[in-house]
């Protein structure tokens, strides 16, 4: 049977892969549309398995909310290039609308939910056919509370925050995910963190000091010096603020509650930045979020 360039372009708006992938597919499946289709998924799932042990260090974070309940979510890929398709963000987009739209708590409810004629993961698979490269989703997180925030960096759809509150504060909640985008913390508060976390400090920290020559003695007070400081390095409240050096976050709050009149408390939060962890090429993201503090208030 030939194949036709209206059967070419019809597959093309149905599967977003290139002319020729489309014709080879059609000639293969004897003009067979949906047989076409899955010619195509299988050459992602082909693409996929080949490349399983390639770092997907690019790809694009997105995050949103709606109402009480916000999400974080990235599809990684291998190249900058790839990352920055539009087709390529706007399936990542449709992922992000179609988890906050059913409210889902995990990765694996994301990759199961229903999109075109298969599922979220068939949609990642058929994309990394078109490709060539090897994609995966990550990073995914969601918080609930009464207020929720989120914060995408620039534009840039490489760093993402998202933060739950106890009541609305649009201005306070802006400004502490810009906080978490730049400072990277890991706690709300102190007593978040897990008591096998401050043993390994612990240790660390008393190793150090022993390997500095400090008599035994001290080594007690150095360590608990120590750990003072992690405190302040990966608890949100205890870090200085990025737009007043002078307060911490906690100080920054309890300035903001007295001048509303109402208890503005922090529930929870998340943080995603593509390739964090994986050596590669990138400007400091953390950096840039508080160079933009500069003048504000």
């Amino acid at each position: 049977m030939a194949v036709t360039m209206a059967d070419i372009t019809k597959l093309r708006k149905m599967s977003g892969a290139g002319m020729m992938d489309c014709k080879k597919a059609l000639t293969e499946s004897d003009g067979d549309i949906e047989k076409a289709m899955e010619i195509i998924r299988k050459k992602g799932q082909a693409i996929a398995a080949k490349r399983s042990d390639r770092d997907a260090a690019e790809g694009c974070v997105l995050a949103k909310k709606d109402g009480e309940f916000a999400a974080i979510i990235a599809l990684k890929c291998e190249t900058d290039f790839v990352a920055k398709n539009e087709d390529f963000i706007a399936l990542t987009q449709a992922i992000l609308d179609a988890a906050v739209a059913n409210k889902c708590k995990t990765l694996d409810e994301v990759k199961a939910l229903p999109m075109g004629k298969g599922t979220v993961q068939d949609a990642v698979t058929d994309r990394s056919g078109i490709t060539g490269e090897k994609m995966e989703l990550d990073g995914y997180n969601v918080v609930e509370g009464a207020y929720t925030t989120v914060y995408n960096h620039m534009g840039k759809n490489q760093l993402c925050t998202i933060a739950a509150f106890n009541k609305e504060s649009e201005e306070a909640a802006h400004n502490i995910a810009m906080q978490i985008a730049a400072a990277s913390p890991e706690y709300v508060r102190r007593e978040e963190v897990p008591e096998h976390v401050l043993e390994r400090e612990r240790h660390i920290a008393r190793q150090q000091a022993i390997n500095d020559g400090k008599p035994e003695k001290i080594l007690d007070k150095i360590v608990e010096g120590r750990i003072e400081k992690f405190y302040k390095e990966v608890c949100l409240m205890e870090q200085v603020y990025i737009k007043d050096n002078d307060l911490t976050v906690d100080k920054y709050l309890t300035s903001k509650i007295a001048k509303i009149g109402e208890n503005i408390s922090i529930r929870r939060f998340a943080r995603f930045v593509v390739g964090e962890g994986i050596e590669k090429k990138e400007s400091n993201l953390a950096e840039e979020v508080a160079a933009m503090q500069g003048g504000q208030n």
